[in-house]
């Protein structure tokens, strides 16, 4: 596996509440756009329900990643982008729903969420992006 280490704890940092601070791969990296909950019509999915946007964002997001044979265990870092900071919460518990299953006791990802004005459309509340250490792919260095 191209991911080697997640480093979680560090003398003189806080514990992270589920993430990583750093993440360390070899190997070829895919950097996916922001998927957002919108089906496989193009149209919005949960509009006023951030968790079934989470939810669909993430499933987009696995279906891009699976396409280069990776996997949740394969994510190095998501970057969050949502309307209102104030609901991380339910993001942590979409997240964690559906990687728990796939990571086990492994850490989370890095993770970054900034909270933004507004999505490219009015019906978004949230958007995550990933780059993603491809399964397979050996570096020479």
């Amino acid at each position: 596996m191209p991911v080697h280490e997640r480093l979680t704890e560090l003398p003189g940092l806080p514990t992270t509440p589920g993430y990583a601070h750093a993440v360390t791969v070899t190997g070829t990296l895919a950097f996916v756009s922001g998927q957002v909950a919108v089906d496989a019509q193009g149209c919005a999915v949960g509009v006023d329900d951030l968790a079934a946007q989470t939810r669909q964002a993430l499933s987009n997001l696995h279906h891009v990643i699976r396409r280069f044979g990776a996997d949740w265990s394969d994510v190095v870092k998501f970057t969050w982008f949502v309307l209102d900071a104030s609901e991380v919460q339910t993001i942590r518990d979409v997240r964690d729903e559906i990687l728990r299953p796939a990571l086990g006791e492994v850490p989370n990802p890095a993770s970054t969420l900034v909270q933004v004005a507004a999505l490219f459309g009015p019906d978004f509340l949230v958007e995550v992006e990933a780059v993603v250490a491809i399964p397979g792919e050996a570096s020479d260095v």
